[in-house]
């Protein structure tokens, strides 16, 4: 046994100290470190291109190892890049880590929801709910990054999955845009307002000259993220969202907590900022980014601070826009329990009409109970993936 700890010590990655601190305040082990080159890195394949299985293994030169806890995902070498395959740029397979799947997995989305993904970018979750919810419903993500959700809208119509789907560029802890309801869906009072601007029109990636002159102006300005006060910005909605023929002033009014209760969303995903120390390959990156940029997003000890306000913020907003029966799954790819169950903890007690579920899916997944009874924790020793925790809540009638 202490073989194996000097053996593991002996291949850790070269650690600044700083993060070996924050790694001995939070209880976690270092030697988590040094098992990159053992996680598979995983991918998804498009519901329906199981056939083509041989020519992705042929082009990729490995074998796609099917997770059989985990459907529609396989394991690969974590050395095999797919980013250069033909099967990548055709939208066959996209990257995943199983850890993520199965916290979209947990939410056991059913035909005809509406999803709200709080925190989208960069778009591989988002796929995976376009893709589970198929023809029925509709898929709203939202991100405070406009160039990281103008990628999450790349990768949807690369994989032709953005048909039932809208993304607004906002801050998720203060977002209040709900699903488009039935009484929208009929357009009514719409057809006045058809050609002067104030309805939705099918949308398209050429810019008004308008838009052109106020996008010239914000990188002059230097563009500063949506805050809590800022409109929502839509960058996109697919030809089967529910808005063409709808007015804009009803679409992207906000709404209020009693409105949300019988009209919200039926799913909500907030997998929230954090601190990524449970990402192995995340932390890897600091090697080339440079230690001092891990201190000043990972370590420094006022932006931790901040990083549990806003998770805490996310997770009660995302609360509040789901209907009354609705679900909701929180996750990190933190591994302390600082960004996890003390938040879980906190939420708890300052929302009576939550609840923590048991997560049904889990019984045969290949990771261990969270501190709190009905959360989970996935690490790359206990599950083979990267570090993540999951929390499943539902909303009931007060």
């Amino acid at each position: 046994m202490a073989d194996d700890a000097r053996s593991a010590l002996a291949s850790l990655p070269p650690l600044p100290a700083a993060f070996l601190e924050f790694l001995r305040e939070n209880g976690l082990d270092p030697a988590m470190y040094s098992m990159a080159d053992t996680i598979p890195r995983y991918i998804r394949l498009k519901p329906g291109m199981e056939p083509q299985i041989p020519e992705i293994e042929s082009e990729l030169k490995c074998r796609l190892d099917k997770v059989s806890w985990l459907p529609d995902f396989y394991a690969i070498p974590p050395e095999v890049h797919i980013a250069g395959s033909k099967a990548y740029q055709q939208g066959k397979i996209y990257g995943i880590d199983a850890a993520s799947g199965a916290a979209i997995l947990a939410l056991d989305v059913k035909p005809g929801d509406h999803v709200l993904d709080l925190c989208a970018a960069p778009g591989a979750k988002l796929c995976m709910l376009a893709d589970m919810l198929g023809g029925t419903g509709s898929l709203t993500g939202v991100d405070v990054a406009k160039h990281r959700l103008a990628a999450c809208r790349t990768m949807l119509q690369k994989y032709s999955l953005g048909d039932r789907c809208r993304l607004f560029v906002a801050d998720g802890t203060s977002f209040s845009i709900l699903p488009v309801n039935s009484s929208l869906d009929s357009g009514e009072g719409s057809t006045d307002l058809k050609n002067n601007g104030n309805t939705f029109s099918e949308w398209t990636s050429k810019r008004s000259w308008k838009d052109r002159q106020k996008s010239k102006k914000a990188k002059i300005a230097g563009s500063p993220q949506p805050t809590s006060t800022s409109e929502p910005e839509l960058i996109y909605y697919g030809k089967h969202s529910g808005l063409i023929g709808l007015r804009k002033c009803d679409v992207l009014r906000p709404s209020d907590d009693d409105e949300a209760r019988s009209s919200g969303y039926d799913k909500v995903l907030v997998d929230a900022e954090c601190t990524h120390d449970g990402s192995i390959k995340h932390i890897q990156k600091f090697e080339f980014w440079g230690w001092k940029t891990l201190d000043r997003r990972v370590l420094d000890a006022e932006r931790t601070d901040d990083l549990l306000h806003l998770q805490l913020r996310l997770l009660a907003n995302g609360f509040n826009l789901l209907k009354t029966g609705g679900s909701l799954v929180y996750s990190t790819c933190s591994l302390t329990v600082a960004q996890n169950e003390n938040v879980v903890q906190q939420f708890l007690c300052k929302h009576p009409s939550a609840e923590l579920q048991k997560i049904n899916s889990a019984d045969n997944w290949p990771c261990r109970s969270g501190s709190i009874f009905k959360t989970l924790r996935f690490d790359p020793a206990t599950s083979q993936t990267s570090g993540l925790f999951v929390a499943k809540f539902t909303k009931f009638q007060t």
